[in-house]
C-alpha cells in the first residue's frame, strides 16, 4: 500500500526547439570522467543520501565499493586499447570504440577486482556482506569471466546477484580507465556521435539516469550519465532516452519529507522520472539547479522509491544501476 504521505506530481517543460532556440551557445557534447574525482564524489554522494535513509546500510556499504573503485583506479594496470585506425572507424561506423558488450576483457580486470575487493574486505566488519566479497575474491578466472559477461550483456538469469554489484565494480572500474587511457592517447575528439543517441558513445552502455547540469556553458542542459564508464553526453530534453521519441513525455516525481526533514535530493525534487507514453519506459533526471550535489547513480540509488511508484502506473525502467539489480537470477 502506497504511504498516504507519498504522492506524485505531474509537471511539463519546455519542448526541444523551444530548448534549442534558448540555448543559442554551444555546449561541450561530452564530460569525460575524470581519473581523480569521478568515484570519490560518488561515494561521498552515497554517504550524504545515506544519512537518516531507509536504505542506508545498502547505501554505505555501496559508498565503501566505490570508495575502494576509487582507489584502484588511480594506478589500474595498463590494459589493451583501441588504436587510431580502430577509432576512426567507430567514428565513420557512429559506433562506440569500447563497445562493453564486445570489448575483450584483458586479464587486468580481474586482477584490480581482486585488489578492489581486498581494499573493501579491510573495511568491512564481519558479516554477510564481507562473506560474498571474500567468495568473489576466491572464485575462478571462468566464473568471474561468466558472470562479467552475463553483466554486460544483460542476461540476468545467469547472474549471482549477490555478487554482481561487485563484479560490476570491477567492470565499471575497467571501462572508466579503458575510456580514460584512450582519449589520453588518442585525444578526447575520438569520442563522437553514435546512432543510437541513446548509447554511450565510449562504451554503448544504457545510462543509469540523466542529469540537468548547471554552469556557465551548461546550465540547463541535460546529460545522459553511462551505466559503466561514467561517461556524460548531451542528449535533449524532453526526449525519450529509450524510444527518442518527443511526444507524450510527462514526469513524475516524489513529493514527501526527507526522513530527518533535511533538504536531500532523493526525496525534495531533485530527481523525476520522465515517462513516455509510447513506449512505456521511463528514466530518472537529476537536477543540480535543485541540489548542485547530485551525482546520477547515487541519487537513482537512493531513490528506489519512486522506481516502485511509477512502476505501479505501468512504466518500465530504461535505465542501468549496476549496483542493484532486479530479476530472477540464479547463482552459478
Amino acid at each position: 500500500m502506497t504511504d498516504p504521505t507519498t504522492t506524485t506530481r505531474t509537471s511539463r517543460l519546455l519542448d526541444p526547439e523551444q530548448i534549442a532556440i534558448q540555448a543559442g551557445r554551444q555546449m561541450p557534447f561530452l564530460r569525460l570522467p575524470q581519473r581523480a574525482t569521478v568515484y570519490g564524489e560518488r561515494a561521498l554522494r552515497l554517504r550524504q543520501l545515506a544519512a537518516a535513509h531507509p536504505m542506508r546500510d545498502y547505501l554505505l556499504f555501496i559508498a565503501e565499493l566505490v570508495q575502494a573503485q576509487h582507489q584502484v583506479l588511480q594506478d589500474y594496470a595498463s590494459v589493451p586499447l583501441p588504436d587510431a585506425a580502430a577509432c576512426d572507424a567507430a567514428a565513420r561506423g557512429l559506433l562506440p570504440p569500447l563497445p562493453a558488450t564486445l570489448w575483450p576483457l584483458d586479464a587486468a580486470w580481474r586482477t584490480e577486482l581482486r585488489r578492489l575487493l581486498g581494499l573493501l574486505d579491510q573495511r568491512l566488519p564481519e558479516g554477510p556482506a564481507r562473506e560474498v566479497v571474500r567468495r568473489v575474491m576466491a572464485a575462478d578466472d571462468a566464473w568471474l569471466d561468466r558472470q562479467a559477461d552475463a553483466l554486460r550483456n544483460g542476461i540476468a538469469r545467469s547472474l549471482d546477484l549477490a555478487a554482481a554489484p561487485l563484479v560490476a565494480a570491477g567492470l565499471q572500474a575497467f571501462f572508466t580507465h579503458a575510456v580514460i587511457a584512450t582519449a589520453q592517447a588518442h585525444g578526447d575528439a575520438v569520442f563522437g556521435r553514435t546512432d543510437p543517441a541513446t548509447g554511450c558513445p565510449c562504451c554503448g552502455s544504457a545510462p543509469t539516469a540523466s542529469v540537468t547540469r548547471i554552469g556557465a556553458d551548461e546550465s540547463g542542459h541535460r546529460y545522459l550519465a553511462c551505466s559503466v564508464c561514467a561517461t556524460q553526453w548531451h542528449y535533449v530534453r524532453i526526449k525519450c532516452a529509450h524510444c527518442e521519441n518527443t511526444r507524450g513525455i510527462s514526469y513524475q516525481q516524489l513529493e514527501a519529507p526527507a526522513p530527518d526533514g533535511t533538504a536531500r535530493g532523493a526525496y525534495l525534487g531533485a530527481v523525476k522520472a520522465e515517462c513516455c507514453e509510447s513506449c512505456g519506459h521511463y528514466l530518472k533526471m537529476v537536477a543540480m539547479e535543485r541540489d548542485p550535489e547530485v551525482e546520477p547513480m547515487a541519487d537513482d540509488l537512493a531513490s528506489v522509491a519512486l522506481d516502485l511508484l511509477v512502476s505501479e502506473a505501468g512504466h518500465q525502467r530504461a535505465g542501468v544501476n549496476l549496483m542493484l539489480l532486479f530479476g530472477d537470477a540464479e547463482s552459478s
